[in-house]
């Protein structure tokens, strides 16, 4: 049994930068057309200069594979309208992250005050740029996405020209809000259809299922696999997978990120054929995509088989989701 997924997005991706974008870049290039690439570098990518010479970068790791990187800038509240014009040519996006929420958001936006956010916002709608957002508040860790709610309501009513992306949603809540606000939409991850917070905290710890936003409750996870499921129009995939070398996850302190880029389509593969719904993948993985972001893939067909398929214990001193498991999809290469 095969199926064949045309030009396959992965919507929100981390690659990191030196050593570490060699080792997983290469990875997401294998069997991604491609992908939405987080600017969350050290210190991170808030010029067009920084952003080409990323994507430079990037494309010297991957060598000769067929693959595209879709850049985003970090986002400021200073960006002029001039200069979002000019940056419109080389972005798919910005992204907005709160300081402090998540790996590298030190120098995020540390108010979500309308008016501070308004000649950036407008901008953008002006420029049709789309808002790319994590999501949390700095409250208590369940309820930062729920809290976050709020200000999701307020871009969405506020500059309704805005497509605003709600990033890597975990809460029932925020599935709610993609029917309130036509300019909503969402990714869902890889290990947030899988996992709930006692797949990583509820025995003996398991740190490379930490991640920010945190895994929630199983309710949550219910919300998030029926729209997944369904091929929801409004939702699409990004891993936000998020590598980290071994001893910056098996140490105290504890780096957040689940590494899943290689091990992806075949793990959504089988989730899908065993809901019995396995013709909705390729709306999850590519098809609404195309349509949020109004933009045309490379043209790559990657051919998924129903035979075993034993993830590695490590990529390099990364450990992916499902170390050592075996799965019952694999990618014929």
């Amino acid at each position: 049994m095969t199926i064949t997924i045309k030009a396959p997005l992965d919507m929100h991706l981390h690659l990191r930068d030196a050593e570490m974008l060699k080792v997983v870049a290469p990875l997401s290039a294998q069997t991604f057309s491609n992908a939405i690439i987080m600017p969350n570098l050290v210190p991170p990518v808030t010029t067009i200069e920084a952003l080409k010479e990323y994507k430079q970068r990037i494309m010297s790791a991957i060598g000769n594979e067929k693959f595209e990187p879709l850049m985003t800038l970090f986002f400021r509240n200073d960006y002029t309208y001039d200069f979002l014009k000019e940056a419109k040519k080389y972005i798919s996006a910005i992204k907005l992250y709160p300081s402090g929420a998540t790996t590298n958001s030190e120098g995020g936006v540390t108010s979500m005050d309308i008016e501070s956010l308004r000649e950036t916002f407008e901008a953008m709608s002006e420029l049709e740029i789309p808002l790319c957002v994590h999501g949390e508040t700095n409250g208590f860790v369940m309820d930062r996405e729920a809290e976050f709610g709020s200000v999701y309501e307020q871009f969405a009513s506020n500059f309704p020209k805005l497509k605003i992306i709600m990033e890597h949603i975990t809460t029932k809540n925020s599935v709610d809000l993609l029917e309130k606000y036509d300019n909503l939409y969402a990714t869902i991850t890889l290990q947030h259809l899988f996992i709930t917070l006692d797949d990583v905290a509820g025995g003996m710890l398991k740190p490379h299922l930490f991640c920010k936003p945190i895994a929630k409750r199983y309710e949550d996870r219910e919300a998030l696999l029926k729209v997944a499921l369904s091929g929801h129009p409004k939702v699409m995939f990004g891993s936000d997978s998020a590598p980290h070398p071994t001893h910056k996850k098996e140490c105290c302190g504890c780096a957040a990120g689940v590494f899943t880029a290689p091990i992806a389509l075949q793990a959504l593969a089988g989730l899908f054929e065993k809901n019995n719904v396995l013709e909705n993948l390729q709306s999850f993985v590519s098809n609404n995509a195309q349509k949020i972001y109004s933009f045309k893939p490379l043209e790559k067909n990657i051919v998924l088989e129903k035979t075993p398929f034993k993830v590695p214990n490590s990529y390099g001193d990364v450990v992916p989701m499902f170390a050592g498991e075996e799965l019952a999809w694999s990618i014929k290469f």
